[in-house]
C-alpha cells in the first residue's frame, strides 16, 4: 500500500490480540539510526501497550540491512524462543545502484526465513527515495512503520 496515498490515523489497537505471555526479539539496524531509533521506539511503546512485559521485547543491534537477516535467522535457532522476529532498518536510495542490490537482498532474505516455519519475521525496513520519506513514515506525518510492524508481530505470532 502506498503510505502517501494513506491518511494518517493513529494505530487501532481494539481489535488486536494481547501481547501478554509472549516474547519478541527487535533487531535493529544502526545505519540511519536517527530513523531506526523512531521505528524501534513506536514497536516497543505498541508492544507494551498490547499487554507485553518490558523484559519480553528484546532488543539485538546489528551494523547495517543488510545484517538484519543473519541476526534474525540467529534468533530463530536460538534456545531462548521467540514468539516473532521483528526487524528494522533503513535504506535511502542514493546515487549508485547500490540501494537496490541492499534493498532486494534483504527483502528476498527476510522472506526466505518466514519459509522456516521457526516464527514470524516481521519486515520493518524503509526503502526511501529520500530521508524526508523515511522521517515522515517513522513517527512523522504518516505515523510510525514500528508501530505497524508490531501489530503484526503480535496478530502473526498469534496465528
Amino acid at each position: 500500500m502506498a503510505t502517501a496515498k494513506q491518511p494518517f490515523h493513529a494505530a487501532d489497537l481494539s481489535g488486536v490480540p494481547s501481547a501478554k505471555g509472549l516474547r519478541f526479539a527487535v533487531v535493529v539496524a544502526e545505519w540511519n539510526s536517527h530513523i531506526t531509533e523512531n521505528l524501534f521506539a513506536g514497536a516497543r511503546e505498541t508492544f507494551l501497550a498490547l499487554g507485553a512485559l518490558p523484559d519480553d521485547v528484546v532488543r539485538y543491534n546489528v551494523p547495517g540491512a543488510f545484517e538484519l537477516i543473519y541476526a534474525a535467522k540467529t534468533l530463530l535457532h536460538q534456545s531462548d524462543f521467540f514468539d516473532a522476529v521483528v526487524v528494522i532498518g533503513c535504506v535511502i536510495q542514493g546515487e549508485t545502484a547500490h540501494f537496490e542490490y541492499v534493498c532486494q537482498g534483504v527483502t528476498q532474505g527476510i522472506a526466505s526465513l518466514n519459509t522456516l516455519g521457526v516464527a514470524p519475521v516481521i519486515f520493518c525496513v524503509l526503502t526511501d527515495k529520500t530521508e524526508q520519506h523515511s522521517l515522515d513514515r517513522s513517527g512523522g506525518k504518516y505515523g510510525n512503520k514500528g508501530t505497524e510492524a508490531a501489530i503484526a508481530a503480535v496478530k502473526m505470532a498469534r496465528l
